[in-house]
């Protein structure tokens, strides 16, 4: 019994003390900046996003450049209420740089992909939609996020590509630029009208409204083999074309040699047999 009177005593004196409102009053504080910093983080957020509508900058990094503003934002803000709490500023700073070494060195990998990551910002070296080939991987640009850039194949395949390899890797671009060049080639034979030849892959190219005049087509022998004559066909098209356009010359082009009588030959050998006279 004395000793829970003794507790009772002591609670009474802790809630007569100052030291219950200072709790409380600390503690509002620390809610009230949550809040405050919650409310600022919702502003700047909504006011990036307009911006970044606004902006020529692709719509497949929104996401990238609005988690890094999160992730520096409540940095900012748990840093503001250790330190309310009392915890000393340097200390606040000495324990970052030392979590951060340990981080940096554990997740030196992480960090490479959001380095870059930061790198495909500010370079820009493909949009959505771009087909990109990465190293031995292909296919179009889905979505790019702190750590990895998401491709998605013709076949309807996703690839996951680290953005550190992205960044190191040598990238080509099928899509950067608005037309591009069909290069197709076809072999006839060596006993074939050469002329000819060309004057047809010529016609087909004027009959397709795919076939831009500007740069014109280039047609013309390109080498000798050892069973057949290599002409090249260079057509200029859109690039949203050039898939329908190179299966269309493919096509065309086997048709048009058949019904001339253009032959495309196939590698061959010869075989000459000489007989002896018995003795």
């Amino acid at each position: 019994m004395d000793e829970l009177t003794r507790a009772e005593k002591i609670i009474g004196k802790f809630f007569e003390s100052d030291k219950l409102w200072d709790l409380a009053a600390v503690m509002i504080k620390l809610a009230v900046m949550v809040l405050a910093g919650l409310i600022v983080l919702k502003i700047i957020l909504k006011i990036t996003r307009k911006a970044l509508d606004r902006s020529s900058l692709d719509v497949v990094l929104y996401t990238f450049i609005i988690n890094a503003i999160k992730t520096v934002a409540v940095i900012i803000l748990i840093t503001m209420c250790l330190g309310l709490l009392g915890v000393q500023m340097s200390t606040i700073i000495a324990v970052i740089g030392a979590a951060g070494a340990a981080i940096a060195l554990a997740l030196k990998d992480s960090l490479a992909n959001i380095a870059g990551g930061v790198m495909i910002i500010v370079t820009k070296p493909f949009n959505r939609d771009d087909y990109i080939d990465i190293g031995n991987v292909s296919g179009k640009v889905k979505d790019i996020d702190l750590f990895i850039t998401t491709l998605m194949t013709y076949d309807n395949k996703t690839i996951t590509v680290p953005n550190g390899l992205v960044n190191t890797s040598i990238l080509i671009n099928h899509s950067k630029e608005d037309i591009r060049r069909v290069d197709c080639k076809f072999n006839i034979g060596y006993s074939s009208d050469i002329v000819l030849a060309k004057q047809l892959m010529k016609d087909i190219c004027d009959r397709s409204d795919m076939v831009l005049e500007d740069p014109e087509p280039v047609i013309g022998v390109s080498d000798h083999g050892e069973s057949a004559v290599i002409m090249d066909l260079l057509a200029w098209c859109h690039t949203d074309d050039y898939w329908t356009l190179k299966y269309f010359l493919e096509e065309e082009v086997k048709h048009v040699f058949d019904e001339n009588n253009i032959a495309i030959p196939y590698p061959q050998m010869d075989i000459h047999i000489e007989k002896k006279d018995d003795k």
